[in-house]
């Protein structure tokens, strides 16, 4: 049995000596096989200290720095204002309702002419006591209202300050779906800022947000403050006035309207020249004809456009026109739905005749119209 035993020990001592020996000089003798597993080849970028920036990052920057120096932030009613932040800092309780206060009267607007011209959004400066803008390079200075079209919601401010930087005006009819644009403005007050996104739409028409709609529809991020502040190509050149977003939270939610500057210029233009904008106005109130109206009044879908009501002693009325007559043209330019028909006559030269044809009873014929200068829309 003792000889068993040491027969044993001595053959584990010698198995482990050649253990430790293998372990020592072939180690790899003792790892056990990897499992047969599938790889899957994968495309890694190579290791770099910086990115390299693209083609299109350095133009959006381009357009940036372009664009950048002639969008000024609006303080409407600074006093006012001053006494509120003033109160904050001074730990004042407040409601949830004042705090917002703390984001009104602050808007966006567009240095348009080495002049001072700026363009801003009517309702940025609707009923403003005083009116002071901030420059993006730190300076300030008093503003006043030169004029205001609230059809387009658009207004024009002289700043009351030397050696001002101007914007390029940009031909936004040019545009296309799918361009990128850059919307710079002070959102909630926090200063410039410049977010970037594309054309998502063009024309954008019966929101309901004014009465003349024409708008480029963007996802670059659009949020208060923001309004009437600049949209911009990637060249740098204005394209459109920020004016409205779609959201169901106040903030931004990926739709966002600009006016582009073909309507801008001309209100600037009107507003400098003339003091205000001149639009054609003759008295009626219309509708889109649906499937129904036009089975009842012997018409067609969307070709023209009926009217539901007639202004006494309007342009209108003197013609001749009756509700349920149907619009089909004026001056030769085809009518298909309401927004047409306020755009043409709009464009009519007050005190100047325009052929209007029209529908009645399904009998067509044609009235002269002499439009009246369109009366300015009550204060929101």
């Amino acid at each position: 049995m003792k000889r068993l035993w040491l027969l044993f020990s001595q053959v584990v001592t010698a198995a482990l000596a050649v253990y430790f020996v293998i372990a020592a000089m072939q180690p790899q003798w003792l790892k056990r096989p990897a499992p047969d597993l599938k790889s899957v080849t994968v495309l890694e970028a190579p290791p770099s200290d910086k990115p390299v920036p693209s083609t299109q990052t350095e133009t959006l920057r381009s357009a940036a720095r372009q664009a950048a120096p002639a969008v000024v932030s609006i303080i409407t009613n600074p006093d006012e204002r001053s006494q509120q932040e003033a109160a904050r800092r001074a730990n004042t309780p407040r409601s949830p309702e004042q705090d917002e206060d703390m984001f009104s009267g602050v808007g966006s607007g567009v240095l348009v002419s080495a002049e001072g011209y700026i363009l801003t959004n009517n309702h940025v400066v609707e009923d403003a006591q005083s009116i002071e803008v901030q420059l993006n390079d730190g300076r300030r200075g008093a503003a006043t209202v030169v004029g205001t079209d609230p059809d387009t919601d658009l207004a024009v401010l002289k700043l009351d300050l030397a050696n001002v930087p101007a914007i390029t005006l940009g031909d936004s009819a040019s545009l296309q779906v799918g361009d990128p644009v850059l919307a710079i403005g002070n959102p909630f007050g926090v200063g410039q800022t410049v977010t970037s996104g594309i054309v998502s739409a063009l024309g954008r028409s019966q929101l309901g947000i004014n009465t003349f709609e024409n708008f480029i529809q963007t996802d670059a991020a659009i949020n208060p403050g923001n309004s009437g502040g600049a949209l911009v190509d990637i060249h740098g050149n204005l394209v459109g006035i920020n004016t409205a977003i779609y959201s169901r939270t106040g903030g931004y939610m990926g739709i966002g309207f600009a006016t582009p500057t073909s309507t801008a210029k001309h209100v600037l233009d009107s507003i400098i020249t003339a003091g205000e904008v001149r639009r054609g106005w003759i008295g009626v109130e219309p509708s889109d004809i649906t499937a129904e109206i036009a089975a009842t009044f012997k018409a067609r879908e969307n070709e023209g456009v009926i009217i539901t009501g007639v202004v006494q002693g309007g342009p209108a009325a003197k013609a001749g026109l009756k509700p349920g007559d149907i619009i089909t043209s004026v001056n030769g330019t085809a009518i298909h739905n309401v927004q047409e028909l306020l755009d043409t006559v709009a464009a009519l030269t007050p005190g100047q005749t325009a052929t209007f044809a029209i529908l009645q009873h399904g009998e067509a014929s044609t009235r002269e119209l002499t439009p009246l200068q369109r009366p300015k829309p009550r204060a929101r």
